[in-house]
């Protein structure tokens, strides 16, 4: 029972129809709790985002969520998740640089990322939020690199909206077409693998820089 609870909460993007039917109005609360520790652990990078959101107002389409509850939840959710990863970054990151037990992490880096977020702080924050795993570890660096409050909040606020405004009211108007529900988890897929894309050709890309002609 409880491997099976677990295995919904890890893949609920494609098991979402099974848990309203299995539990209802918590299945809220599930939603809450994954877009949360989604964005704000940085050790729970592997949890839906883009595809759960899609499902979720793919869902409350067809009426068996309310899109009232729904939108403005994850947002506080988005919100919230990004604002304690900065204060978990801002709190314990510059202990981890100055306790000098990892090589790579010292105060060079430290100011680095200070000076970094203080230049590109704002853009950082917004885009990474389209970026699977990458918006999960932006703000506990925002907080490590002693960005604003208040600046890392109104962007947060302004990313998390823009985010969560996109792919809920993709799922909304374009999750019934007939092709997307009869190819449902193909089309969930679909959207992690594009969401990954832009990391993945990054990574390449710096790679390939690297290596030696």
């Amino acid at each position: 029972m409880i491997g099976r609870f677990i295995d919904m909460f890890l893949h609920l993007d494609v098991s979402l129809g099974a848990a309203i039917h299995h539990y209802g109005h918590w299945v809220y609360l599930l939603l809450f709790l994954i877009i949360f520790c989604e964005t704000g652990l940085v050790v729970t990078p592997f949890l839906p985002g883009d595809s759960l959101l899609f499902a979720a107002g793919m869902f409350a389409a067809s009426a068996a969520l309310d899109m009232k509850i729904l939108f403005p939840l994850l947002c506080v959710s988005a919100v919230a998740g990004n604002m304690l990863n900065y204060q978990i970054g801002y709190f314990a990151g510059p202990r981890v640089f100055h306790s000098g037990k990892i090589r790579l992490l010292n105060r060079k880096h430290l100011e680095e990322t200070h000076r970094f977020y203080e230049k590109y702080g704002p853009m950082t924050i917004v885009i990474s939020r389209f970026l699977p795993i990458i918006r999960t570890f932006a703000p506990f660096l925002a907080g490590v690199g002693r960005m604003g409050f208040v600046r890392f909040l109104i962007y947060n606020a302004a990313g998390s909206l823009a985010w969560v405004s996109l792919f809920i009211f993709a799922g909304y108007f374009f999750g019934n077409v007939h092709f997307v529900k009869k190819n449902f988890s193909a089309v969930i897929m679909a959207i992690i693998v594009i969401s990954l894309l832009p990391s993945i050709i990054a990574f390449l890309r710096r790679k390939k820089k690297s290596d030696p002609a």
